[in-house]
């Protein structure tokens, strides 16, 4: 098996992703395909559906051997839970699956056709197997149950973002900043009111500290090419 594609993402490395896909419907992305499979007749149909499932491999977490359980960040840090009950990057084989909203496809960018994504949860440069649409009546289960997910899943974090640090970002990555700051972006199992912190996002350093259930970005660094 091998990637037919890549997703271009404002994220250089794993830190402040979100957990999950769909969390930071703000945060978008390009899936760019490898030159074979930029044929137009094998995207016909697909902007008929609002969103897709993107198989992908977590190419950062490769290793030559495996854990039967793990320990779910959300949970603390401590409780280990079986690798299969959850979406650990660290599995058996480093394969990710996200369900993300398809904002459009472009035909006229370089290296059409594009997939425009939001909603994003992989970092830039990221392998893409395959894409498939979601399909509502088959994919949607409303009263399928959280397992000890429900203990996490309506997580948010205060966030004090400084109008005169938040106007160094792009405007447009703005809202996306702040919405993927609210996720709370440090291992749960961390708690240090003076260590400072930093998410490299859009080309920028975004420093902070979090105390008091509330986080205060401090700084923003604009990053360099080479880092």
């Amino acid at each position: 098996m091998e990637p037919i594609a890549h997703i271009e993402t404002d994220f250089p490395s794993k830190f402040g992703l979100p957990r999950q896909s769909g969390l930071c419907e703000e945060l978008t992305g390009r899936i760019v395909f490898e030159p074979k499979y930029r044929r137009r007749e094998a995207f016909r149909g697909l902007s008929d559906f609002s969103h897709i499932w993107v198989i992908w491999k977590f190419s950062e977490t490769e290793r030559d051997e495996w854990s039967p359980t793990v320990r779910p960040p959300r949970l603390g840090g401590n409780t280990r839970m079986g690798v299969f009950a959850t979406r650990s990057p660290f599995r058996p084989n480093p394969i990710g699956l996200s369900c993300v909203r398809l904002v459009g496809i472009d035909y006229e960018c370089e290296n059409a056709p594009v997939l425009l994504v939001s909603g994003i949860d992989m970092m830039d440069g990221t392998p893409v197997f395959d894409v498939k649409p979601y399909i509502p009546t088959a994919d949607c289960k409303p009263q399928a149950s959280d397992g000890f997910t429900a203990q996490t899943k309506d997580y948010r974090i205060a966030v004090d973002f400084p109008q005169e640090l938040l106007e160094k970002l792009p405007e447009d990555k703005r809202e996306a900043a702040v919405e993927m700051l609210t996720l709370d972006p440090r291992p749960s199992y961390i708690e240090d009111d003076d260590r400072l912190y930093g998410v490299a996002f859009a080309g920028f350093n975004i420093r902070f500290t979090v105390k008091n259930d509330t986080l205060t970005v401090t700084e923003i660094q604009k990053l360099t090419e080479d880092r």
